[in-house]
């Protein structure tokens, strides 16, 4: 979990930096925001999804896509297989594909009511927490009220992501907490559509 954020959050923390000079520059580009498939989109890793963004910048794009659910068992399972067995967890818990870099790693996607050191707010009241604190919280009923645990995110060089939004690959929206945090994933992407063409 160190690993993770010491490679793959550096993009998004450099872009959550408090210095009003990254703050105006941030403002510019999709921090935040959902960047939906559009139904023309031709990698099939992407077809129908809804992605809320963590990290954009001149290095580069890092998101996490949060309509695909891949699994759903207990807790505890998943605690063992992370190498986190933790006594007395109980429930259950569903997986989300974030997309195809890095699938074995896990990011907590939550609201604003739970915060620890590792934790990066991005916007929206939501926060990025990938930590043993955080799976201890959860475990023990401590945990955000509403999360989201996803494995994998989608990443893009520089360029990249503009280089699709101006294909029509994508279309920018402002994020929406019912969108993310809701009991039907499957129908998410429908209705980011409707938002676009409700702008329109």
């Amino acid at each position: 979990m160190k690993r993770l954020y010491g490679t793959i959050l550096a993009l998004a923390l450099v872009m959550l930096s408090p210095e009003p000079r990254l703050r105006a520059q941030e403002e510019q580009h999709f921090v935040g925001q959902f960047l939906v498939a559009t139904p023309t989109m031709a990698d099939p890793r992407f077809q129908e999804s809804v992605v809320y963004m963590i990290g954009h910048g001149k290095d580069g794009a890092l998101g996490l896509v949060i309509n695909r659910p891949i699994a759903e068992g207990p807790l505890a399972d998943l605690l063992k297989a992370l190498g986190r067995d933790i006594e007395s967890a109980e429930g259950k818990v569903t997986i989300f594909y974030g997309g195809p870099v890095d699938v074995e790693e896990l990011f907590i996607l939550h609201g604003n009511d739970y915060a620890s050191k590792a934790t990066r707010f991005v916007g929206n009241g939501l926060g990025v927490t990938s930590d043993s604190e955080i799976l201890r919280a959860i475990a023990g009923g401590k945990g955000p009220r509403q999360k989201l645990l996803i494995f994998g995110y989608a990443g893009w060089g520089p360029g990249q992501l503009e280089a699709e939004i101006d294909s029509g690959a994508w279309f920018v929206i402002p994020a929406e907490m019912s969108l993310i945090f809701n009991s039907e994933p499957e129908k998410t992407w429908e209705r980011a559509l409707a938002k676009r063409k409700q702008k329109a």
